[in-house]
């Protein structure tokens, strides 16, 4: 298996549970869910355009705009809805900033450890927000007045 045959077969990976994740997101989400999910995908298509459209010495510029912007509107959505689930996405996308502003700085190119690391913490970022969703379905699915009761042992 080739190096190339893995990165493309990662990247159907990421883009399909991207797709899943966040559909289910807007299916079944509430309104933090749905925003989650709308700057997630806002923020992976300009991530994408950005090598299409950009010149190759202002694509790391670009990310780490786009990432901060990121950080920034997960902050927002925490501080909103104080959920656990958007503070830890909010955790991982500030240490995604970190990665992007360490290469951009040190001036390093995208090596192995860089690819391993965004393509984890991309991953970790869309389990929390499918762990979102899914509580989110399971408390509607209690009712109101199961889920504020204490479970009996």
């Amino acid at each position: 298996m080739t190096d190339q045959f893995l990165y493309l077969a990662i990247w159907i990976f990421l883009w399909a549970t991207l797709a899943g994740v966040c559909a289910f997101a807007f299916w079944r989400g509430g309104e933090a869910e749905r925003s989650a999910a709308s700057l997630i995908v806002l923020v992976a298509v300009a991530s994408s355009a950005s090598r299409l459209f950009l010149h190759p010495d202002n694509i790391l510029i670009a990310r780490l705009l786009a990432e901060g912007v990121a950080a920034m509107g997960f902050l927002i959505l925490a501080l909103r809805h104080g959920s656990l689930w958007i503070g830890a996405v909010m955790l991982i996308q500030a240490f995604q900033f970190s990665l992007q502003a360490f290469y951009f700085v040190t001036g390093r190119h995208h090596d192995l450890l860089y690819v391993i690391a965004n393509n984890v913490n991309f991953l970790g970022i869309l389990i929390c927000l499918a762990a979102g969703v899914w509580l989110k379905v399971r408390t509607q699915d209690r009712g109101p007045a199961q889920a504020r009761e204490a479970p009996a042992n």
